[in-house]
C-alpha cells in the first residue's frame, strides 16, 4: 500500500482521500484554512458524479442533504416564457443508472469530511497548506506554511484554481502553469430560503433563464428548503476571481434590470449576493510529473456552464485510486491516470466554454426570435447529444 500525501481537503481532495483509504492506502491530507468548510453556493452532480458517491458508500447521507429536482427547464429572461429539457427524477436512474442531485456545497463538503475522519480520524491536518515540493528518488516532500515538512510516495494537488503545485510542476504564469484569460463575463450568486418566495417560485425544478448578454441559473438544495442562484452577465469592470466577494443586491438588480419580475424577486430575498470574475485556462497538455499529479480545479478548471466541476473532480479521485489498483509503482499509476483523463476533462472545459455563446444568444432578444431559437437547439436529440456523454461515463469501469 502506497503512503500518499493530498494536498487541499475540498471536495475532490476529500473524495480521493476516502477513496483510497477505502482501498488500504495510507493518507495524510494538508488544507490552508483552519476551519474546514465550504462557501454556501450550490453544486450540480450528474449520474456521472453520484454513481461514485453511492459507490464510496455515501448514499444514505447524501439523501438526508440533498435535492432530487423532477426536472430543468429553459426559460427567457424577460418574459418568463418556460421550454422543459430534462427530466431528471426517474428518468436520470432509468437511463444513467444513478440519480441526478442538487447540493448546498458545504453540506457536500461535511458529509464528506465526516466520511473521511470515520476512514482515518487523523488523516487531515488543517491551516497548514502546502507552499511546495520536492521530489527525492522515489520519495516525495511537502513544504508546509508552518516550516514542517511531509514525506511520502505519492503527492496529489487537489489545491483549486490557483494551485501551487501546478504552479511548481508547470511554470507560474504560463499557459502549462494555468494562465488565465479573463472572460468578459462576471457572475452573481446567493441562496433564498423558499419560504421566502411567492408558492409559484418554490418548485422543485432547476431552471436557465437565457437572454442576451446573459444568463441566470436557478435550482433547490437542502431537500428544497434553498433556492440556488447564479446571475452571470457580460461585464468587464470587475475582475477578482474570488467566491467571497461581497456585492450588493441593488448592484445585482442594476445588472439584471431588464430581467424577468421572477429572477428580481429572488435578487431582491438574497441576504449577501456574491460576485466573482469568471476566467477562462486552456486545458493542460498533461497531469503528471513523477510521483506528483494535480486534479479537480488544480488539473482542469472550467467555466460552471455544463455543471461538471465538482464531477471532474469526482471522477478523478476514483481513477486515481484505481489506477493505483493497477499499478503499485506510483509513477506508472499517475501516468495511466493522466491517459486516462485528459481527452475527457479537455471536451468539458471546451464544451462548458462552448454553451457561454448558447446561453447569450443574440436571437434570445426577442419572444419570437427565442422561441426559434429554443426550439431548434433544445431539440430532444441535440440535448441528448450535449449532455448524454457527460452522464454515461463511468469512472468505476471506464477503460485505464
Amino acid at each position: 500500500m502506497a503512503d500518499i500525501l493530498i494536498a487541499g481537503a475540498g471536495l475532490g481532495g476529500l473524495t480521493a482521500a476516502l477513496a483510497l483509504l477505502r482501498r488500504g492506502h495510507r493518507v495524510r491530507l494538508f488544507e490552508q484554512a483552519s476551519e474546514l468548510r465550504e462557501v454556501g453556493a450550490g453544486v450540480q452532480l450528474g449520474a456521472n458524479g453520484t454513481r461514485l458517491l453511492i459507490a464510496l458508500g455515501l448514499r444514505d447521507t447524501m439523501q438526508q442533504v440533498v435535492c432530487a429536482a423532477v426536472g430543468k427547464e429553459v426559460r427567457l429572461g424577460t418574459t418568463g416564457q418556460s421550454w422543459p429539457t430534462f427530466d431528471l427524477g426517474e428518468s436520470s436512474v432509468e437511463r444513467f443508472g444513478a440519480p441526478y442531485w442538487m447540493v448546498h456545497r458545504g453540506d457536500f463538503h461535511r458529509v464528506l469530511l465526516d466520511a473521511v475522519r470515520a476512514a482515518s480520524p487523523d488523516a487531515i491536518r488543517a491551516g497548514d497548506g502546502c507552499v511546495g515540493f520536492d521530489q527525492t528518488g522515489a520519495a516525495v516532500t511537502l513544504h508546509l506554511a508552518s516550516g514542517a515538512q511531509a514525506s511520502g510516495d505519492l503527492l496529489i494537488g487537489a489545491d483549486g484554481v490557483h494551485s501551487r503545485i501546478r504552479q511548481q510542476m508547470f511554470g507560474l504564469g504560463s499557459a502549462h502553469g494555468g494562465a488565465a484569460h479573463f472572460t468578459g463575463i462576471m457572475a452573481w450568486r446567493g441562496l433564498v430560503p423558499m419560504q421566502r418566495l411567492p408558492p409559484h417560485q418554490r418548485r422543485l425544478v432547476g431552471a436557465n433563464w437565457m437572454g442576451v448578454g446573459g444568463h441566470v441559473v436557478t435550482y433547490p438544495l437542502r431537500r428544497g428548503e434553498l433556492l440556488n442562484f447564479v446571475g452571470v452577465v457580460e461585464r468587464d469592470d470587475w475582475r477578482e476571481e474570488s467566491w467571497n466577494q461581497p456585492g450588493s443586491r441593488e448592484e445585482c438588480l442594476r445588472d439584471l434590470a431588464n430581467w424577468h419580475e421572477d429572477v428580481k424577486t429572488i435578487i431582491r430575498n438574497i441576504d449577501t449576493p456574491y460576485k466573482w470574475a469568471l476566467l477562462g485556462r486552456d486545458p493542460l497538455p498533461r497531469y503528471a510529473q513523477g510521483p506528483v499529479c494535480v486534479m479537480g480545479d488544480a488539473a482542469h478548471p472550467t467555466l460552471p456552464f455544463l455543471a461538471q466541476g465538482a464531477n471532474m473532480a469526482l471522477e478523478d479521485a476514483v481513477v486515481i485510486a484505481r489506477c493505483l489498483d493497477i499499478d503499485e509503482n506510483p509513477e506508472a499509476a499517475l501516468r495511466r491516470y493522466q491517459y486516462a483523463r485528459l481527452q475527457r476533462t479537455a471536451a468539458i472545459v471546451r464544451g462548458s466554454s462552448d454553451n457561454t455563446k448558447r446561453f447569450h444568444n443574440p436571437a434570445l432578444g426577442s419572444p419570437e426570435g427565442a422561441a426559434a431559437y429554443v426550439e431548434r437547439e433544445f431539440l430532444p436529440e441535440k440535448v441528448k447529444q450535449r449532455y448524454d456523454w457527460l452522464y454515461e461515463y463511468d469512472a468505476l469501469t471506464v477503460a485505464l
